[in-house]
C-alpha cells in the first residue's frame, strides 16, 4: 500500500505534462463559471423574465447588447442552465436558436424553426399564403389541447442586427407580434453588438418590441487581465503530483512578473479584451511545452504573440512569384502617384515597362498573356478587387481595380521575401518615397 502511494506521488514527467495540459484545458472550458456572480443583477433580471415565459406562459422580448467577448452568450447560457433545473421548464420549454450569419433570409429561418421544433411531418406539403400564416400554424401545432396549455417557445436570435436587413423584417415583425398579442407563450431574446440596433428596426417592428435591453459592458482592467492569465495557466490543488504542480505554479507566477511578458500581454489587452483571443494565445504557449522543456518561457509567449498578430495578407505575399510582386509594386506606385485612384491592367503594365526600361534587364521581359495570368492570380487571392459590379461588360485589360494592401504590408513582404532581387527591392523602396 505504501509503495503504491509513493508511486502515485511522483508521476513520470511526460505524464505530469499531459495531465497538466488537460487540467488547464478543462479550466479554460469552464472559464466563465464565476461569471454569473459578477453579473448577478443582470442574471437575475433575465432569469426572472424567461421564467415568466417558461413557467407562467407570459410572452416577453428582450435584447442583450454589448461588445464581442463581453459575455452575452455566456450570460444567456448560465440563465438557461439554471432555468432548466426547474421541472416544469425542463418538461415544457422549447428552444429555437437562429443565427443571422446562417439564416440569411426569412425562408431559410422558417425552415430552421420547423426543423428545430420537429414539425416537418406536420407541415408536410402544405402551402401557406404568408409567413405569418406559416408561423401561426407552427405555434398552433405545439398546443397540447386547449389554448391555455400551449408549450412555451424561446427564440434566441444571435447576430440580431443581421435579421433587421431581411426584406420587410418579416421574421422580426411576426415574432414580436406573437409575443405582444399573446397568441402563444413565446420569448424572443436577441443578442447583438450594435448599440444602435433599435434604429435599424422598421416603425411597425419597433412598436411591437418591448424595448427591454440588457447592456453588458466590459470593465476589465489590465491587472485583472494578468490575474486571469495566471489563473488560467495555474494547476489546481488536487493535481495528482503535488511537487510538479507547485513547481509549475511557481514558474507561471515568475512568468507573469516578467517585464517582456507584461509587454506582450499589454499589447493583447490593448488590441482585444476578448477572452477567446487570450485563450488562443495561451493555448499556443501550452503547445510548446515538451518533456525536455516542461515550463512556459517568455520566448514562448513572444512567439505565440507573433503568430496571433501575424498578418495573413503580408504572409501571402511571400509566396508570390517575382512577376506578381513586381505588379504589386507597380500598383503601389500608381496609388502613390494618383492618390488611391483605381487602376487597370494596362496602367500597371505601363508602369512595369518603365521599370524594365530603366534596368534594361531581359530577365523580366514577360509576354502580355503571362502578365494577364499573373494579374488574374492576384485577383483570385483577393489582393486586388474590381471597383464595381459592371466589370463583366469591360475588357479585362481595362477593368478598374483597387489594391487591398497598404504600405506596411508591402514593405514587410519586400524585407522578408526569399532571395528578392536587389533591383526589385530598390524599385519597391522608391515607390514609397
Amino acid at each position: 500500500m505504501s509503495k503504491r502511494k509513493v508511486k502515485d506521488a511522483h508521476l513520470p514527467i511526460g505524464e505530469c505534462i499531459t495531465q497538466s495540459l488537460i487540467h488547464i484545458y478543462i479550466l479554460q472550458l469552464q472559464k466563465h463559471d464565476g461569471y454569473c456572480s459578477q453579473k448577478r443583477c443582470l442574471f437575475r433580471h433575465l432569469l426572472e423574465l424567461l421564467k415568466r415565459t417558461a413557467v407562467h406562459g407570459e410572452s416577453n422580448s428582450v435584447l442583450i447588447v454589448g461588445p464581442r467577448g463581453a459575455g452575452k452568450t455566456m450570460l444567456l447560457k448560465c440563465v438557461l442552465r439554471e432555468l432548466l433545473e426547474e421541472k416544469e421548464a425542463q418538461k415544457n420549454l422549447l428552444q429555437v436558436h437562429l443565427n443571422g450569419l446562417l439564416q440569411t433570409d426569412d425562408r431559410i429561418a422558417l425552415k430552421e424553426i420547423t426543423r428545430q421544433l420537429h414539425l416537418e411531418n406536420v407541415v408536410g406539403d402544405k402551402v401557406f399564403g404568408s409567413f405569418a400564416e406559416n408561423l401561426a400554424f407552427l405555434l398552433e401545432a405545439l398546443k397540447k389541447g386547449d389554448r391555455s396549455s400551449s408549450r412555451p417557445v424561446l427564440f434566441i436570435l444571435d447576430e440580431f442586427d443581421l435579421f433587421a436587413h431581411h426584406k420587410n423584417q418579416t421574421l422580426l415583425y411576426n415574432l414580436f407580434d406573437v409575443s405582444q398579442s399573446a397568441q402563444a407563450p413565446i420569448a424572443v431574446v436577441g443578442i447583438t453588438c450594435r448599440l444602435d440596433v433599435l434604429e435599424l428596426l422598421e416603425k411597425r417592428v419597433k412598436s411591437r418590441f418591448s424595448h427591454r435591453q440588457i447592456h453588458l459592458l466590459s470593465s476589465l482592467t489590465f491587472t485583472k487581465y494578468l490575474e486571469r492569465v495566471q489563473t488560467q495557466l495555474s494547476l489546481p490543488d488536487d493535481f495528482p503530483d503535488t511537487k510538479f504542480a507547485e513547481d509549475w505554479n511557481d514558474s507561471i507566477k515568475t512568468l507573469c512578473e516578467d517585464k517582456s511578458v507584461e509587454d506582450v500581454l499589454q499589447r493583447h489587452f490593448n488590441s482585444s479584451k476578448d477572452f477567446r483571443s487570450m485563450q488562443m494565445l495561451l493555448m499556443l504557449c501550452l503547445s510548446r511545452v515538451t518533456v525536455a522543456k516542461p515550463a512556459i518561457k517568455p520566448a514562448d509567449l513572444q512567439e505565440a504573440s507573433r503568430l496571433c498578430f501575424a498578418d495573413a495578407k503580408a504572409n501571402m505575399l511571400h509566396g508570390l512569384s517575382i512577376l506578381e510582386l513586381c505588379l504589386i509594386i507597380a500598383m503601389k506606385h500608381l496609388n502613390d502617384v494618383y492618390e488611391g485612384e483605381p487602376f487597370n491592367l494596362q496602367m500597371v503594365h505601363n508602369e512595369f515597362k518603365k521599370f524594365l526600361q530603366r534596368k534594361s534587364n531581359s530577365m523580366y521581359n514577360f509576354e502580355q498573356p503571362v502578365i494577364m495570368k499573373a494579374f488574374e492570380h492576384l485577383q483570385q487571392l483577393e489582393l486586388i478587387r474590381p471597383v464595381d459590379g459592371s466589370a463583366a461588360k469591360t475588357q479585362r485589360e481595362y477593368q478598374l481595380m483597387r489594391l487591398m494592401l497598404d504600405h506596411s504590408q508591402i514593405m514587410e513582404a519586400l524585407q522578408k521575401y526569399p532571395q528578392c532581387p536587389t533591383e526589385v527591392k530598390q524599385w519597391g523602396m522608391s515607390a514609397f518615397g
